[in-house]
């Protein structure tokens, strides 16, 4: 997946969930920030950021954060970007575990959720759900990085499906390189760990891979150890 237009800037104050300041060019700019969770150890003061030019000459902000470096290591923080990467990775056959794909949906809804995938592969039906993963302390990274009703209300969904039948996966895309592994963060979110050690204990099929970023690009890497 590739930004069409980036620039660098410093970040300067978060303000909300969705809005922050940045120097950019030497103008403070009000930007759009593409990512809800706290990322409190990304989002320090004089940071160098990676922005995206917005297109929309209509919207009310220029630039969207997308990247920030911690130390040397650049994190991609859009929120958005993890399904179209795992679908793109899907299209190409670079997941291994999930192979000769014929048929790919996106947004599909089952029970009382919305799933990210929806797939048929080699006569068995299943279903995907993406999780970005930015939280990094070590090397060791973890999800969420926020409490997330959410996220385990579609683990448990997806236990449901694979009682019914279907396969069912959660999928961590790792929004960096050079992890070593990845683990339910159990100190934020006690609930969404357990709902995910019950997952993997019931058939769902756990995956999680770092990937390759640049200030402008991010795709699939490898597979990364899950430890629960």
């Amino acid at each position: 997946m590739k930004y069409n237009k980036i620039v660098e800037g410093t970040f300067i104050k978060r303000i909300n969930r969705f809005i922050a300041h940045v120097w950019v060019e030497g103008i403070e700019e009000i930007v759009h920030v593409k990512n809800t969770g706290r990322c409190k150890e990304l989002f320090i003061a004089g940071t160098k950021v990676i922005l995206e030019c917005s297109q929309n000459p209509a919207r009310k902000t220029k630039y969207s954060v997308i990247c920030i470096y911690k130390g040397d290591r650049l994190i991609n923080i859009d929120s958005q970007i993890p399904n179209y990467v795992v679908l793109e990775a899907l299209q190409t056959g670079s997941i291994s575990e999930i192979a000769a794909i014929d048929t790919l949906k996106k947004e599909v809804t089952f029970g009382n959720s919305r799933f990210d995938v929806y797939f048929e592969s080699l006569g068995n039906k299943g279903f995907i759900e993406v999780k970005g993963v930015t939280l990094e302390e070590g090397g060791m990274v973890m999800f969420p990085d926020a409490p997330t009703s959410r996220g385990t209300k579609h683990v448990y969904e997806m236990m449901k499906a694979v009682e019914e039948g279907y396969q069912g996966y959660i999928f961590f895309l790792i929004q960096m390189k050079g992890v070593i592994s990845f683990s339910p963060n159990s100190m934020t979110d006690k609930a969404f760990a357990g709902a995910l050690k019950l997952a993997a204990a019931k058939g769902v099929k756990l995956l999680a891979y770092d990937s390759f970023v640049e200030e402008d690009t991010i795709v699939i890497g490898d597979k990364v150890e899950i430890v629960l």
